[in-house]
């Protein structure tokens, strides 16, 4: 029986990324992109991160924290960003079954198995491994790769591997013994496709995480939260619900940015593709 995993890779700190790749000075030191005409920031370094900027402050709000931390401040550069971004996609393409990008910092991608037992319980993390290094050495872009049966627990697991360093950027979430304690220390609102309004009402029904919303009636959960809820509730209890080309039919977002006029999923498609004026600056 094929066993599919999918995979969520996300950039780490995109646009900081980008300038270092092609400014070494800029590494290990505090650094903040700013949006069109400097006016808040948009990406930061894990450095920024640790001195107090908050991601979408600001500039005035926050020239005392710059001034006393030495945060270097840089100007948005998104020709340079939609090139990177192509980079690291052609680099996924090469090395999964399909892929959906996501937005300009983040794709999908799945791997399937006919025999899970044959090809050992860490392929998919050894696999991870390995594109991780190969991003990294080809393109200069540090990236984290969370794993999981469905594309929402692919998300969580993800986040999970950028906020502890000690997983050295990769999580499995279906590999662990006791993932319910896990999700346990896990806030609902984590959860990817909740939100703040949805995150407050379960809040108020004592549905404060993960494992809450896990064990959480369904019936319940599909009259207070629609169809879209009860997807992702599904989708947490392991039941793949979202393909590779369903996941923004749903969108309710103000502003979507890509690097991709349409939805790709094939190298073939990638080929031909121009991303050279899909992104711009908000």
């Amino acid at each position: 029986m094929n066993v599919k995993r999918f995979l969520l890779v996300d950039c780490n700190n995109f646009f900081v990324s980008c300038e270092r790749v092609f400014n070494p000075r800029l590494r290990n030191k505090p650094v903040v992109v700013l949006s069109n005409n400097d006016a808040c920031v948009i990406a930061r370094s894990n450095e920024a991160k640790q001195v107090g900027i908050a991601m979408g402050q600001p500039l005035f709000e926050c020239r005392d924290l710059i001034k006393r931390h030495n945060v270097i401040t840089l100007s948005c550069n998104f020709p340079l960003y939609g090139d990177m971004s192509d980079r690291v996609m052609q680099e996924l393409t090469q090395r999964a079954e399909d892929i959906e990008v996501y937005s300009i910092d983040e794709a999908f991608l799945t791997l399937t198995v006919p025999d899970e037992q044959a090809v050992g319980k860490t392929y998919y993390t050894d696999h991870a491994v390995r594109i991780r290094a190969e991003v990294s050495r080809n393109t200069g872009i540090p990236v984290s790769i969370g794993i999981g049966s469905t594309k929402t627990l692919a998300k969580l697991a993800n986040q999970i591997a950028k906020k502890h360093p000690a997983l050295n950027g990769v999580f499995d979430i279906d590999a662990i013994a006791h993932r319910d304690l896990l999700f346990s220390k896990i806030a609902v609102n984590d959860i990817w496709g909740i939100g703040r309004r949805y995150g407050r009402m379960l809040n108020n029904y004592g549905i404060k995480t993960v494992l809450d919303f896990k064990h959480a009636d369904e019936q319940w959960i599909r009259k207070k939260m629609t169809v879209i809820g009860h997807t992702t509730w599904r989708e947490i209890n392991g039941v793949s619900c979202l393909s590779l080309q369903e996941a923004d039919q749903n969108k309710q977002t103000i502003c979507v940015s890509r690097s991709f006029g349409k939805r790709v999923t094939r190298h073939a498609e990638r080929a031909g593709a121009d991303t050279s004026c899909y992104f711009r600056c908000p």
